[in-house]
């Protein structure tokens, strides 16, 4: 009985190793890795062999899903292609775009700027001239006047959402959102499976019920946690548009003890920009409902009036669905082609490889090069990791702060008072390769020089994380950052 018992487990304790080989040569051989993502799974494998297979399982790649993003990308292609050709007003665009192509991304007075738009051009996503944008760095500054938008609303409200509680704050806008589909207004919201796990099922029934639609990207039943729609939008008539770091809950409004007073930044548009976000709803929102739902429709991209001295700027997503790394390579363009300052905001700091060498690069040649962190993280491992890459940076002459002041959520990039992106794109691994994103990037330096004072403000409630702190912290910091750092290619 005993023998029976001990070569079962010899065998079951094989039937492991054999399967964890097995898995260790598909992530060499099959899986498009870079290398040190390639050897931070092989070492989880081959050294704790069950649980490493069960990580595989939930933070692995799964090739049958990118097969499908891949289609989706045919798709998306299709759907902007369509809208370029929906009608005569996009024409004006297209000429205005080719022009700016054919003379090398020149914008006059974007000088050296340029570049950065011409990049995000060759990716699809045009350059828009006509845009009023409003920044929000609180919860209640910006969802009191989202609600008096979504109250004004007349013909559809379309929003995208990574997370939506099911607290005060969510219930709030379901309730006002309820209201507008009884009127007869056209309600669509959609969220991530995985961000909303909790959600109750019947959370949106009166929406349902008074005709308004909602609909889970990757529902909470799919294992794996790879793969979220990360994406922060809201889409008002056409008229109106919202983008930046945002969800919905109690937290965003600094109510939340554990995390508390939150810092964040959001953005409300008007004007030409609105027609790039209302273009990645309806193609992240026909692909969760298997396409079709939502027709191209000139009543989503409405005539709108001229501003003055209007914005420009471009809405850039990035994701399983694009082929290239957009928002990422927008950042690294942005941090090459800076001469003065470099200014970073990021709730998770886990850079690939070229964004982390852009910023040595950039302080080594005497750029004023600063990178503002929580101090306060909500995801202790990611932290232990960005230490370790803040540690690097101290030595180039990167100057680095830890937020002291609640929970800092933005994601914000400035450069020489010029140019700078706001958006959902974490300054890591996870938000370059594996989520699905969205950031507007603007070329504008009144704005830029709005948002640099915001991040001079918020150093004033951090603290400087200098060399000589570093190089003295104790020793169990080193051990979690070693082995945080070592893995953190996985995250």
């Amino acid at each position: 009985m005993h023998m029976d018992i001990g070569m079962a487990i010899v065998y079951f304790l094989a039937f492991v190793l054999v399967i964890n080989v097995i898995l260790a040569g598909f992530v060499v051989f099959f899986e498009r890795r870079n290398p040190a993502s390639s050897w931070a799974w092989l070492l989880v494998l081959l050294f704790i062999p069950f649980f490493g297979f069960l990580i595989y399982m939930i933070f692995g790649r799964n090739s049958k899903r990118e097969k499908m993003f891949q289609e989706k990308a045919v798709y998306d292609r299709e759907i902007y292609y369509n809208y370029l050709l929906h009608d005569e007003r996009s024409v004006g665009h297209v000429q205005e775009q080719k022009s700016i192509i054919e003379h090398g991304g020149s914008l006059n007075d974007l000088d050296y700027l340029s570049d950065l738009a011409y990049l995000h051009i060759n990716s699809g996503n045009w350059l828009t001239l006509n845009n009023k944008v409003t920044r929000f760095i609180t919860g209640k500054d910006k969802f009191e006047t989202l609600i008096q938008d979504i109250r004004n609303a007349k013909q559809f409200i379309h929003l995208e959402y990574y997370i939506w509680r099911g607290d005060e704050l969510g219930k709030r806008l379901v309730d006002e959102l309820t209201k507008k589909a009884a009127e007869g207004v056209e309600v669509r919201l959609l969220y991530d499976g995985i961000g909303n796990s909790r959600l109750p099922k019947d959370f949106f029934d009166k929406l349902h019920k008074a005709g308004g639609y909602t609909a889970a990207f990757l529902p909470r039943f799919i294992v794996r946690i790879n793969y979220r729609n990360h994406r922060k939008l809201c889409i008002i008539d056409g008229k109106i548009g919202y983008i930046g770091g945002f969800n919905v809950g109690d937290e965003y409004l600094g109510i939340v003890k554990r995390y508390g007073a939150w810092r964040d930044t959001h953005l409300r548009v008007e004007g030409d920009a609105i027609d790039q976000m209302q273009i990645r709803f309806i193609k992240d929102w026909n692909f969760t409902t298997k396409y079709g739902a939502v027709q191209l429709d000139s009543r989503y991209f409405p005539l709108r009036e001229q501003h003055e001295d209007g914005i420009k700027m471009q809405i850039v997503s990035s994701g399983p669905d694009t082929k290239w790394h957009n928002i990422r390579n927008g950042y690294f363009k942005m941090i090459m082609e800076a001469e003065q300052n470099v200014y970073l905001t990021t709730p998770y700091f886990v850079p690939d490889d070229s964004i982390f060498e852009a910023l040595r690069v950039a302080a080594l040649s005497g750029l004023d090069v600063r990178v503002l962190i929580p101090g306060n993280p909500d995801h202790l491992f990611v932290y232990w990791a960005s230490m370790s890459y803040l540690g690097q940076l101290l030595e180039a002459g990167v100057r680095c702060y830890q937020y002291e002041k609640g929970f800092i959520h933005a994601k914000s990039v400035c450069i020489d008072g010029k140019v700078a992106s706001v958006g959902t794109a974490n300054m890591d691994i996870r938000s370059f390769d594996l989520n699905f994103e969205v950031n507007a990037f603007l070329y504008d330096t009144a704005f830029t020089e709005q948002l640099e004072q915001d991040f001079l403000s918020d150093l004033k409630n951090s603290v400087e994380i200098t060399q000589e702190w570093y190089n003295h912290r104790k020793w169990w910091f080193k051990v979690k950052e070693a082995i945080a750092r070592l893995i953190s290619p996985m995250l």
